[in-house]
């Protein structure tokens, strides 16, 4: 693996990036994608950032190179222009997806998702399902469901093999607040924000005292009550009661302190992402191996 490695998942509103120096991630960070120009030099900057200064006795040798890119997207277009930015840039920039392009190997900058699964067509699932899956996976090393609450909320199940048999897509909290509003006459527009959150303190009144707060109330409750189906159903099937993680960026808001979710991984996406990239190089170096075993073996033959 080089030295570092910069991910990058592009999901339908926000994209969270971050350095690999010496195979551990750092830090993250979050940009919006409103403007992908402005976010294209975001993560532009963090390379630079976290590029290191010659030392005083280096200081003639040539600068160090871009570190190598890593994208996996659920929003083609925004990805596109990261993409040709990063290049541009002096980047080498690999994607992570299933298309049947990257299925096979490749195309010019694709590559495959390498994780079990009992999918009848990969290739309709979203990358940032499968490489949560594999982030959990590598976490827990046990089943496990992974919920992620974004956009729209995903609940997946992963077996103790670490097989992927995939879960359920709903609305994601804001989406049902817009809903509500473009399919009725007369509920407003709500912008979920911490004000609007219903009150945690039991022996405060449950329920939403005005148009506003009820929608809010509502939707929360939608979402966590999904989850807790979900998490039953998949426990029932599976005979043994699975750990739960959660991501995505309303995760905290619905899940902390859940008694059922056990951790909240902000960069579970960008786990798998580094553990994709460690097992494709390890099936390289295995394809490498085996080539050069057999070249031997023929080689030997002939003599």
């Amino acid at each position: 693996m080089s030295d570092q490695l910069l991910l990058v998942s592009v999901g339908n509103t926000r994209t969270r990036f971050a350095l690999v120096r010496n195979g551990q991630i750092e830090p993250s960070l979050v940009e919006t994608n409103a403007d992908p120009l402005a976010l294209a030099a975001a993560v532009k900057r963090s390379c630079l950032d976290a590029r290191a200064e010659p030392s005083p006795d280096e200081e003639d040798a040539s600068p160090p190179s871009p570190p190598p890119v890593l994208i996996a997207t659920v929003n083609k277009p925004v990805s596109d222009l990261l993409r040709t930015a990063l290049k541009a840039a002096g980047h080498k920039v690999w994607h992570l997806g299933t298309s049947k392009a990257d299925l096979g190997g490749g195309g010019a900058d694709g590559l495959p998702i390498p994780i079990m699964h009992t999918l009848e067509d990969i290739t309709t699932v979203g990358p940032d399902r499968l490489l949560d899956a594999l982030g959990a996976f590598t976490r827990v090393k046990q089943a496990c469901v992974v919920i992620d609450a974004g956009t729209a909320i995903t609940v997946d199940f992963i077996d103790g093999e670490g097989t992927f048999h995939g879960g359920a897509i709903a609305p994601g909290v804001q989406m049902m607040l817009d809903a509500m509003h473009e399919r009725t006459a007369a509920l407003p527009s709500v912008t979920l924000t911490p004000d609007l959150f219903p009150p945690t303190d039991l022996a405060k009144p449950p329920f939403g005292r005005a148009t506003a707060p009820a929608m809010v109330l509502g939707a929360l409750s939608a979402a966590r009550g999904l989850v807790r189906l979900l998490i039953d159903r998949y426990a029932e099937y599976y005979e043994a009661y699975p750990r739960i993680i959660a991501t995505g960026g309303d995760a905290p808001m619905l899940f902390e302190n859940d008694e059922l979710v056990e951790h909240i991984v902000p960069d579970l996406t960008l786990v798998g992402m580094l553990e994709a990239y460690r097992r494709l190089e390890q099936l390289e170096e295995a394809d490498e191996h085996n080539t050069s075993s057999q070249a031997t073996n023929e080689d030997e033959h002939q003599e």
